[in-house]
């Protein structure tokens, strides 16, 4: 408990974490402090761009791709199952209706990249290695949790309480597919498979040297965005419970999942951490396309409002800890 406490004060003293409480303080307070929107995108596609590359350079050194199949499709498990739980746990513990219960499940099936980039972080301050295909992880588990979700939309549509709710459209399977942090990531992490070592040696100056700053102005205005969102004002004392219950035992499944495979500590964590992150960019630009009549912003207020701060600052040294232990690290 101590460590959990140790590194979960450190964490919250780092700066990207910093910026990120001083963004919820200005948003909070209404201040006019903003991140352009072209910025804060910029900011987005550099933090991808860059996680996907160097996971594809560490990728070029691995020799035995064979091991790497099995994590990928036991990624890809945990996000088309997920959302199945999540669902049941929504109907006792919340009024919600079939497709917004749907929904819900599918933000939490999906995963966040920005979680993931910070997870990466606190591993690499620390200086614990990890698996360099984790960034194909995330890929992999941004898409099944949202055909899961339109699943369980679609059954509520058959037995008539919300016929006609779920439009399934060629449009979804594109937003899903060609997805912009999807295609950049997996794009980078190709590219960077390709060129290897070397490739990053020769960019290691944009790659590498400003990641630090580039997160902090992310995530500054990341909490900025939470700071102003009003949907936190509409959720209810068991919904916020539900939320952090979830996000925690859904990091036990992923902690668990990745011992299993016999990944690192570091990979263990980054499993846990995914498994227990929420989707606030690709899950809800494609459930607007295929459930207009769902609640989108109850998803997005529970993924970035709730389980991305817990994840921030707690959930991120609570699953290194339990990585250490389940690995003996």
């Amino acid at each position: 408990m101590g460590f959990i406490l140790d590194a979960a004060l450190a964490n919250l003293l780092s700066p990207p974490i910093l910026f990120f409480v001083l963004g919820l303080f200005a948003g909070w307070a209404r201040s006019d402090l903003e991140v352009p929107d072209a910025i804060a995108k910029a900011l987005a596609l550099y933090l991808i761009l860059a996680i996907g590359f160097k996971g594809g350079a560490a990728m070029a050194e691995t020799d035995d791709l064979l091991r790497i199949v099995p994590v990928l499709l036991v990624a890809a498990l945990l996000s088309f199952t997920v959302p199945f739980w999540v669902d049941l746990a929504l109907g006792f513990t919340s009024r919600l209706g079939p497709l917004d219960r749907a929904a819900v499940a599918a933000h939490y099936g999906s995963v966040s990249i920005v979680t993931f980039v910070a997870a990466t972080q606190f591993l690499d301050l620390r200086g614990l290695w990890f698996e360099g295909y984790m960034a194909a992880v995330v890929a992999v588990m941004e898409m099944p949790a949202i055909l899961t979700g339109l699943w369980l939309a679609g059954r509520a549509g058959g037995s008539g309480r919300a016929a006609g709710a779920v439009q399934f459209d060629p449009k979804v399977l594109r937003e899903v597919v060609l997805n912009g942090s999807v295609v950049l990531l997996t794009g980078a992490f190709l590219i960077g498979w390709v060129s290897g070592p070397a490739g990053l040696e020769r960019i290691e100056g944009f790659i590498t040297v400003p990641f630090q700053g580039v997160l902090c102005l992310f995530l500054l205005d990341m909490g900025l965005v939470v700071g102003r969102s009003t949907a936190l004002q509409r959720l209810s004392g068991a919904l916020i419970a539900t939320a952090l219950v979830v996000t925690v035992v859904n990091g036990l499944v992923g902690l668990g999942a990745g011992w299993a495979l016999g990944l690192s500590e570091g990979g263990v964590m980054l499993l846990g951490t995914l498994t227990a992150s929420a989707s606030y960019i690709a899950v809800p630009a494609a459930l607007r396309l295929a459930l207009p009549r769902a609640d989108a912003s109850l998803g997005l207020a529970l993924s970035l409002g709730i389980t991305f701060p817990f994840n921030l600052v707690l959930g991120i040294p609570l699953y290194a800890a339990l990585a250490a232990w389940l690995t003996g690290g």
